[in-house]
């Protein structure tokens, strides 16, 4: 069965109809990979590039030369789509690499793959924005315009055959639509955790009284908090507690797993920590990933695990910038992972300050089709205040589990969680 056809935008930083290499690469480019099916729209100065890149479903956007202030690195900067460069001109731009240097980065970071027209191109570029940088020479000689689209076509096609498949389990998610709604908060702490003061039971009680009906614990390089919590909880039988720990690997970041039994150890490969995930039949869950005042995957890191990651976090209440977040929502919609979120509480005042509406599940395989019909919800929590209690909390103690508050309780507010309550 052949490739489907793609949707392209091709984008250059120039008037359309204006004569340059430049224009002409993406004019040649746009009209040999019309010819071989794509569908594909050319976009120049001047042009609402902003409004068609939020109404028009496109797989790739193809910016030429987007450096700033231009159109392309406009449709960089509003691109919820897969993303290729390709850099021309072997010249530096000073304002792109002297004076904004880290905004261009951040914007650059969106660059799925990139690609130079020279190998003089590369080389300047890796000195400022170090990549890998794939050579795709323009028509020449014996080069024609038909092998330049069909080596981008390939690019293309290597991308897209990296998101994942958004269909699910049709017929379990269709079973899991019959089930109780419930509200769930995937990101917590307990004392357990050794920048966290919270005991297990007022963390339980005030996810209960918050009518949260499922929780994750995703205590640091530890899941005993977590199994306490699943024993307690059994018994008080209305709030449903995910086993999880969010593990902290050499050199690329943090990583939680759900659904797990035993504790991984930190310090593994990222590699290793999502092998350990696996064995134990564990879902791959991104804690804030693009918080840079986190320990977080770098976006080639994250692009490396791009096929092993089942829920991207994609709001996080204790991220400080708010673009934080967005990238990490613009990742989870091109890459097509499934999205997820959690209060990431370290203070019981700060549970349930976002939550996952979802039908009722047993076990990974519900829990994540689940999600993939999931409401994510926000509720103000100041972030000064949560962060504050913390500090109080935890401020001169050791750092070692099993910490606790003096006269600890529960925290009320919240409406309680009504049974039976359906789709």
């Amino acid at each position: 069965m052949p490739d489907a056809p793609l949707s392209i935008a091709q984008v250059a930083p120039f008037r359309r109809g204006v004569e340059n290499p430049i224009n002409e690469f993406a004019d040649r480019v746009t009209a040999e990979l019309e010819r071989r099916g794509h569908s594909v729209v050319r976009l120049g100065t001047g042009e609402p590039v902003k409004k068609l890149l939020r109404t028009t479903p496109l797989d790739i956007v193809h910016v030429h030369e987007p450096f700033a202030p231009s159109v392309a690195s406009a449709a960089l900067r509003h691109s919820f789509s897969l993303n290729v460069a390709t850099f021309h001109a072997p010249q530096e731009r000073v304002l792109s690499t002297q004076v904004a240097r880290p905004l261009v980065e951040i914007f650059f970071g969106r660059i799925d793959a990139r690609t130079v027209t020279s190998v003089a191109t590369a080389q300047l570029l890796d000195g400022y924005f170090p990549a890998s940088y794939e050579l795709v020479e323009p028509a020449g000689g014996e080069r024609d315009w038909a092998a330049v689209a069909a080596e981008f076509e390939a690019i293309y096609r290597r991308l897209v055959a990296r998101r994942h498949d958004d269909s699910g389990d049709p017929e379990l998610r269709a079973r899991l639509a019959g089930r109780e709604l419930i509200e769930v908060d995937l990101h917590m702490h307990t004392d357990h955790s050794g920048d966290c003061a919270t005991p297990v039971e007022v963390l339980l009680q005030t996810a209960r009284d918050r009518g949260l009906g499922a929780i994750a614990i995703t205590d640091h390089n530890e899941v005993s908090g977590a199994l306490e919590a699943r024993r307690i909880a059994e018994k008080m039988g209305d709030v449903k507690v995910i086993v999880a720990e969010e593990v902290m690997t050499a050199e690329q970041g943090e990583v939680i797993g759900l659904f797990l039994e035993e504790r991984i150890p930190k310090g593994l490969t990222m590699a290793a920590t999502i092998a350990a995930i696996r064995d134990q039949g564990g879902l791959v869950y991104v804690p804030h990933p693009f918080d840079r005042f986190h320990s977080v995957p770098d976006y080639e890191h994250l692009l490396e695990i791009v096929e092993e990651v089942d829920i991207l976090e994609v709001f996080n209440p204790r991220v400080a910038l708010t673009a934080f977040n967005e990238e990490a929502e613009r990742f989870s919609r091109k890459y097509r992972i499934v999205p997820g979120a959690g209060s990431d509480s370290h203070v019981a005042q700060g549970l349930g300050s976002v939550r996952v509406r979802i039908h009722d599940f047993d076990g990974p395989a519900e829990f994540l089709e689940a999600m993939r019909d999931a409401d994510i919800t926000r509720k103000h929590k100041n972030l000064v205040y949560v962060q504050t209690l913390k500090l109080l909390q935890t401020a001169g103690r050791p750092k070692a589990p099993k910490r606790r508050v003096a006269d600890a309780k529960p925290v009320r507010g919240g409406k309680p969680r009504k049974r039976g309550t359906r789709a």
